[in-house]
């Protein structure tokens, strides 16, 4: 039904055609050395003809391939310099398009979806669909009661395409090592494999965003689209106009960098306190920079528009205390406290034993953002940290090697760094320590914290009462 390419066979060719081709580009390039052309010309064209391979393979497959793709695109920034530009303009492609599923497909999902008299849920459709991404598109049109909606249409055989895809990607991780310095992109692969029942259940994804838009319906800053409509296969929303986020890497002014790079980061760190839920897809194709609504908005003029809650991480009380608890201890320079507390949440294995000192020396540079009271996130920040752990000599990579990442941590670790990238990309300047006061449990102590703030058994007898009263009435 669907022109995806989806038997397994197809898929697999063109995915083990990525190594094979980057091998025979290496050749290529020796080639060409031979023949007297310089390093510096030879390399630029191997990149550039590696990442044109790379964009075309993994968009039109779309599925785990594009999925794969864009994930690892929020990490462009980490790349050396004299090869980031033709990574940064491939991947940055993914972000936002991908080659359209035919307009007959589109009709019958519609069809057998929402009915075969589906067109007169609407007074107007685009067949030409908005943005393709990597399990569905989206197209505009005007809902029948006259409401600009976004219509979201998976492909036929995404979830086939995705399980095959990532398990594929898996079996040559290492040779796409080299793409981002100091990631280890097997585990990223697993992840994804993880998420995809969840990534395709369209249901889960509605009411994961409508929860958000209710929570964030009165909120200055922040817009979420209301759900309008929701079935298999089929996901109706809000349309929100806005400047794409990867417009504004690319084109924005310094004050859309900065606005849109402190609203990034609120949206991080408040999401989970305000709704118990986590946007775990946090790369730049969905977010959009909105207009503020009147022209004497105090708040800003600018508001941080949201899309895509098909994969979020659950965490009823937000973000882990120890989180906050281990921020506050690092940058106290408390090597024991925090090495202790490492280990009780099984970053540190009881087999293994570490220098807390050494610990700490590789925890500060990574927190430097919340060491200040406002910090400018840049592509040369992002390429030194990964440097100073991909080094195979350094004592931080050795020391990297040793510690573990619990699964409970693993989805919070991901959307971190990629939330990361992105504020490198725009080269905000972001008051993150702000967000983290406000949002994060444990990394104010609680004396510091404000009474709203404060768990209710911290909270003066007398206090407790009126809390237990309002709960009661």
């Amino acid at each position: 039904m669907s022109d995806l390419p989806r038997k397994a066979v197809t898929r697999t060719a063109k995915l083990a055609a990525l190594p094979l081709g980057f091998a025979g580009r290496a050749t290529w390039g020796l080639g060409k050395r031979i023949g007297g052309r310089s390093a510096e010309i030879v390399a630029r064209e191997l990149q550039q003809r590696t990442a044109d391979q790379l964009f075309k393979t993994l968009g039109e497959l779309k599925g785990g391939a594009m999925k794969l793709g864009q994930a690892l695109s929020v990490f462009e920034s980490a790349l050396p310099e004299e090869v980031a530009g033709p990574y940064r303009a491939a991947l940055t492609k993914l972000q936002e398009a991908a080659p359209p599923m035919p307009t007959r497909t589109v009709h019958t999902v519609l069809e057998e979806r929402l009915g075969e008299d589906w067109r007169e849920l609407f007074l107007e459709f685009e067949d030409k669909p908005s943005a393709a991404a990597s399990i569905g598109q989206v197209h505009r049109a005007v809902w029948h009661d006259g409401r600009e909606v976004a219509v979201k249409v998976q492909y036929p055989g995404a979830g086939e395409a995705l399980l095959s895809d990532l398990t594929q990607l898996s079996r040559f991780a290492r040779l796409l090592g080299p793409l981002i310095p100091g990631m280890d992109i097997k585990p990223l692969i697993s992840e994804l494999r993880d998420r995809v029942s969840e990534e395709l259940d369209y249901e889960l994804e509605a009411r994961s965003q409508q929860e958000h838009a209710e929570e964030f319906a009165d909120d200055p800053d922040v817009v979420i689209p209301d759900v309008v409509h929701q079935s298999d296969q089929v996901l109706v929303t809000e349309w929100i106009d806005g400047v794409p986020l990867s417009e504004v890497i690319t084109d924005g002014t310094q004050e859309q960098r900065d606005r849109a790079g402190q609203l990034l980061a609120r949206f991080l760190f408040s999401g989970p306190a305000r709704t118990g839920l986590l946007h775990a897809d946090p790369h730049p194709g969905n977010f959009r920079l909105l207009p503020a609504e009147t022209e004497d908005d105090e708040a800003g003029q600018w508001r941080l528009g949201v899309l895509d809650f098909g994969t979020v991480d659950r965490l009823p009380g937000g973000l882990p205390q120890p989180i906050g608890d281990s921020l506050r201890l690092t940058l106290a320079g408390d090597a024991e406290a925090v090495y202790e507390l490492l280990r009780e949440e099984g970053f540190v294995k009881e087999s293994i034993d570490l220098d807390p000192n050494a610990v700490l020396d590789y925890l500060l540079p990574i927190i430097e953002p919340a060491q200040v009271e406002e910090f400018t996130f840049t592509r040369s920040w992002m390429r030194n940290q990964a440097a100073r752990i991909a080094d195979l000599r350094s004592p931080a990579h050795q020391l990297g090697k040793q510690l573990n990442l619990p699964p409970a941590y693993l989805l919070i670790h991901r959307v971190t760094l990629s939330t990361i990238g992105v504020l490198c990309q725009l080269g905000a300047t972001v008051r993150l320590r702000d967000e983290l006061e406000s949002w994060v449990p444990g990394f104010l102590p609680i004396e510091d914290l404000p009474v709203e703030n404060l768990p209710i058994e911290d909270l003066p007898e007398q206090e407790q009462r009126v809390g237990d009263a309002a709960a009661e009435a």
